[in-house]
């Protein structure tokens, strides 16, 4: 079965949102559940059909909520249960559907389960998780975690290590033990039942794990290699299969599978519709092409529009015929995308625009993350004291503290990838804390929100919100700009990434200047047609202007439609 099968969640904009910092509606300085509801109205006008909320269960908040201690309660923080059934009848009431956050890989240490399996040896809960004697008096393996420093933490009571890939307050749950599946599809129908469209799994390609073997001997090859012990593992096929055939197959649901170091070839096995396992995942590929290879996501180096190109081309023609994409620039893991490929300075709105329109008219279910609609930046802090996010403080520590790196070096990486650059407050209006609380702000908020903010951006018609709100009920209107091929053209022009999609005898041309310099586009000679008429342009056009020779602007985006 190919993805020509026509399905809702194929055609829907999803719009992720960080509750803790969206809305605060009662001055405690954090985001909450009644302050999403507050907003719908917001997000109906911009023409969203799918809400992916990060998680408000009860947590210690760690990692920001992605360490959970009950899955079927919400975080006082965030509001209560009550105000959750509200915010669900209140999208669907408006034709939304509610993507809830499936985090699986791991649990909180403060979960009622890893308190049982920690108190003995024998507890019926130990085998939930990964526990490994030590290893000639050290660690079981020299596996690394996720956020720096070893994946094993020595329990006392026990004298065992226990296994997190991330924090060390975040163990790993073992998928092998059949108990702890059943534990978990229960909790996923708990959800479902309460009437929720979905589920965005974190690292859900992390689950199946390499057997661990006590020997450093045996891991001398691929010492710090996460890719080779954490991802894709041999049954994770086999989990998501499972997983699928006892809850998920019951639901008309949409599913998005979180999945670091995914290739093509693997992404098709999880989203080909015949294997029954997700709709489509989350890769990152494109989101470490602005990195030196080989190097952490600190260790930057210019993007390359023509690895760019390379990259997302592929992903587009491999997953063609069986599976489909996710097309995303932000998220609540990643810089603002107009700070990071675009131009957040003299050319912030058109190159917000721009890129816009190069992702939305792919193929693939677009995901915008808050504030990306109003083109919010990264935030520059002065001080890592301002910094949350507990990545860019272990790294702080790591490189400046205890390496002893330049501290202004080690700022400007924090500055240009920290993931608190998404986790700043949204930006609503001129207000004091831009409208987002009465109170003090969990984080501070970005400087900047006098002059971009969602009210400017309700009043202007020319705003990015405006532009993004066309794009959308183009999407909505257009079946070609969902279901149509892709075709990348001039592979090799340095400055333009221009494409067609095509569908019967539709055809549309997409035209992007990925610089804030003028850009000559030649039409290519095999590309015939009769007529062109504009969709889309973040510059005036005249539309008179033949297409076979257009001067763009910088950052200047055009989409047409082609009779043939």
């Amino acid at each position: 079965m190919s993805n020509k099968q026509e399905q809702w969640w194929k055609e829907s904009v999803v719009y992720q949102i960080y509750p803790k910092s969206y809305y605060d509606s009662n001055g405690d300085g954090i985001g909450d559940i009644k302050g999403i509801i507050a907003k719908l109205d917001y997000l109906q006008e911009l023409g969203i059909d799918v809400i992916w909320l990060s998680p408000v269960y009860q947590s210690p908040n760690d990692d920001n909520g992605y360490d959970i201690s009950d899955y079927e309660a919400i975080l006082d923080d965030f509001g209560t249960m009550t105000d959750w059934d509200e915010l669900l009848n209140h999208m669907h009431s408006r034709g939304m559907r509610l993507v809830m956050d499936l985090v699986v890989n791991h649990t909180s240490d403060e979960h009622t389960w890893f308190a049982e399996a920690r108190k003995s040896k024998d507890n019926p809960h130990r085998d939930y998780y990964i526990w490994r004697p030590p290893f000639d008096g050290k660690e079981p393996t020299d596996w690394v975690a996720s956020f720096g420093g070893s994946a094993w933490e020595l329990d006392e009571e026990t004298g065992d290590y226990y296994l997190h890939m991330f924090s060390k307050k975040q163990p790993d749950l073992n998928w092998e033990n059949p108990e702890l599946r059943d534990s978990i599809y229960k909790m996923m129908k708990f959800w479902l039942d309460k009437g929720i469209d979905g589920f965005r799994m974190d690292v859900i390609n992390m689950i199946s794990k390499k057997e661990v073997l006590s020997s450093y001997e045996d891991y001398e090859n691929q010492r710090a290699k996460l890719k080779d012990y954490a991802f894709n593992g041999e049954r994770v096929h086999d989990f998501l299969q499972e997983m699928n055939k006892e809850v998920l197959s019951d639901y008309d649901i949409m599913t998005v599978g979180e999945c670091p170091k995914v290739t093509p070839h693997e992404a098709k096995l999880y989203t080909d519709e015949a294997r029954k396992e997700l709709n489509m995942v989350f890769q990152f590929e494109h989101m470490g092409l602005d990195k030196i290879k080989g190097k952490s996501k600190w260790d930057l180096k210019p993007l390359s529009l023509l690895d760019l190109k390379e990259n997302l081309s592929k992903w587009q023609k491999e997953l063609e015929n069986t599976g489909w994409n996710s097309l995303y620039w932000n998220n609540h893991d990643q810089p603002r995308v107009v700070s990071r490929f675009g131009n957040d300075k003299e050319y912030r709105v058109e190159s917000a625009k721009m890129l816009a329109t190069l992702l939305h008219m792919m193929k693939g279910t677009p995901y915008i993350y808050q504030g990306e609609e109003i083109g919010m930046t990264n935030v520059k802090f002065n001080q890592i004291e301002e910094y949350k996010d507990i990545e860019t403080l272990n790294m702080y520590k790591e490189r400046v503290l205890e390496q002893g790196r330049d501290q202004m070096e080690i700022m400007d990486a924090i500055h240009k990838k920290s993931r608190d650059n998404a986790r700043t407050p949204m930006q609503w209006n001129n207000s004091k804390n831009a409208g987002f609380t009465e109170g003090n702000p969990w984080i501070s908020v970005n400087p900047n929100y006098p002059e971009i903010n969602v009210e400017h951006s309700l009043q202007d018609p020319d705003s990015i919100f405006h532009y993004y709100k066309k794009l959308i009920d183009l999407r909505h209107t257009h079946k070609i700009i969902v279901y149509g091929g892709y075709d990348l053209l001039l592979e090799n022009h340095p400055a333009i990434f221009a494409y067609t999609r095509t569908l019967g005898n539709e055809r549309l041309l997409i035209v992007n200047n990925f610089y804030a310099v003028e850009a000559e586009f030649l039409l290519p000679e095999n590309l015939p047609y009769k007529a062109a008429e504009l969709f889309i342009a973040n510059y005036p056009v005249d539309e008179s202007e033949p297409i076979s020779r257009i001067m763009l602007k910088p950052y200047e985006s055009r989409v047409y439609k082609l009779t043939l």
